[in-house]
């Protein structure tokens, strides 16, 4: 094989890796974002509970 045929070969296999690592971490990234909001949203206590008394139980 040609040198600059293996080496234009390796550079486009690094830029595909990068970029595919750079999907991942963006994937990672929302992920985690959204997981943060569901587990803020677990945690907030309901806007009415505890203000009214049931008397009719």
């Amino acid at each position: 094989m040609d040198i600059a045929v293996l080496s234009m070969a390796m550079s486009q296999a690094a830029l595909y890796q990068n970029v595919q690592m750079s999907l991942t971490k963006t994937a990672l990234d929302t992920a985690e974002q959204s997981a943060q909001q569901l587990v803020d949203m677990v945690q907030a206590p309901h806007p009415v509970s505890g203000h009214h008394i049931d008397l009719k139980g």
